[in-house]
């Protein structure tokens, strides 16, 4: 008999990438929830989404053997309560939340990794005065606790950026803050936790480096790292990267100490029984690592490069895990030595798309370079202003996965497909 596997807002391209699954012909997969349900709705309530994953599960016929997360908030805080329900391994609610809320995870991070945590200091954007909070020098960063990307994210170089972008985060904070703090009334919370809740923010030293990301799981106290993703930075944008890559172009020694804090943190957090994916950035002028933040599943970004390099998705490890088998992921057994997911960015000025790339040309690109793909997440009429989890620093109009060689190989198909790839956007005044 199959054993049935609820995966959060399966999209079909992942369903797709399921099927390279080992034992793929065992099991059968389910979407639990829509992606517009549970990864685009702009409004939500988290216990009402909660309430109705419930309701689609208990309406199952059929037993409910593992349910997977793969995507970020409110997904990967509803996963683990759920999980209990069903006595599905998964970590504990608390020591998601220990990484989810980014204020909570800094204090914790501290006491473990001191050496690779930016200055830091909550601040209420509600308070009388709230740049009285602020301990640190300019420039700095200020985000809420809780947020899509970069949204409601802010570079504050003065005294004047700061009021402007409290009066921004003030009117936006609530649409992500509140449904948060429902999801914190499911943990038991320390007092320094309690006055800082969804709608607080955090000021954080900006630090600057080349983006890696370890991507592992924790499996009965057992920590195993099964890739490293890097991000190298580019002119080709404003955004602080434009492309994720695998296996990382970083140097050993650095690897070896993402893992190691990785796994510090992890074993200090008491997280156990599922998968993370840890972001780090690494300065290399000062051969410094810096810890950004701590995922606490796969990424699906991360899924289709893995089956390119590997022959295989993390998916594979998500599933063990919920399944309460011993994870492990097949090893550069794909077609390709060097893969990348790859972002179409364009300047962060408003405007409506008024033509995309044709199938035509986008079938052209895969001919020209095996193993290219194009998703392309926007099409005329649209505007890019209403586009949702858009960060500070320029659109997103689609994705590119490119594969090559070597990492030099895969920068120039990078290049020479957002140069054959055609969009027009007719600019807004």
């Amino acid at each position: 008999m199959k054993r049935n596997i609820f995966v959060v807002a399966l999209e079909d391209q992942q369903r797709q990438e399921l099927e390279t699954l080992r034992h793929s012909e065992k099991v059968k997969v389910h979407s639990l929830l829509s992606v517009k349900e549970a990864v685009e709705s702009p409004n939500f309530s988290f216990n009402a989404l909660l309430d109705e994953a419930r309701s689609k599960l208990e309406s199952f016929y059929g037993s409910v053997d593992a349910i997977v997360a793969q995507w970020d908030f409110p997904t990967s805080v509803m996963v683990p309560i759920l999980c209990r329900e069903y006595d599905i391994p998964s970590p504990s609610v608390e020591s998601v939340l220990k990484c989810e809320h980014k204020y909570w995870s800094r204090l914790e991070q501290q006491k473990v990794v001191p050496e690779v945590v930016p200055e830091f200091c909550g601040v209420d954007p509600f308070a009388e005065d709230p740049l009285s909070q602020v301990s640190l020098k300019y420039p700095f960063w200020i985000k809420p606790v809780k947020a899509f990307s970069s949204h409601l994210g802010f570079k504050i170089e003065n005294d004047e950026q700061f009021h402007a972008a409290i009066k921004e985060i003030r009117e936006g904070i609530r649409q992500l803050g509140d449904p948060f703090n429902e999801a914190l009334n499911h943990a038991e919370l320390p007092p320094e936790i309690q006055h800082m809740d969804g709608n607080s923010c955090i000021a954080e030293q900006l630090v600057a480096g080349v983006q890696g990301a370890p991507e592992g799981t924790v499996y009965r106290g057992e920590f195993n790292v099964h890739g490293i993703i890097s991000q190298p930075s580019t002119e080709m944008s404003d955004a602080p990267y434009d492309r994720i890559e695998y296996p990382s172009h970083l140097p050993e020694p650095v690897h070896r100490q993402m893992i190691e804090v990785s796994r510090k943190f992890l074993e200090h957090i008491g997280y156990d029984n599922g998968c993370f994916n840890a972001e780090f950035l690494w300065d290399e002028s000062q051969d410094k690592l810096w810890l950004i933040e701590v995922n606490t599943r796969i990424s699906q970004s991360h899924s289709e490069i893995f089956i390119m390099v590997d022959g295989m998705s993390n998916h594979e490890v998500a599933v063990d895990i919920a399944l309460g088998e011993r994870p492990s992921l097949a090893n550069r057994l794909g077609e390709h030595a060097v893969a990348a997911k790859c972002f179409i960015p364009y300047k962060h000025e408003d405007g409506i798309v008024r033509r995309v790339p044709s199938r035509e040309e986008i079938e052209a690109l895969a001919d020209r370079f095996p193993g290219t793909k194009v998703r392309i997440d926007v099409q005329p009429g649209d505007r890019l202003g209403e586009l949702m989890h858009q960060d500070s620093f320029s659109y997103r109009l689609g994705t590119l996965y490119v594969a090559g060689e070597d990492h030099e190989q895969v920068d120039q198909r990078y290049k020479a497909c957002l140069e054959a790839l055609q969009f027009e956007i007719e600019p807004i005044q």
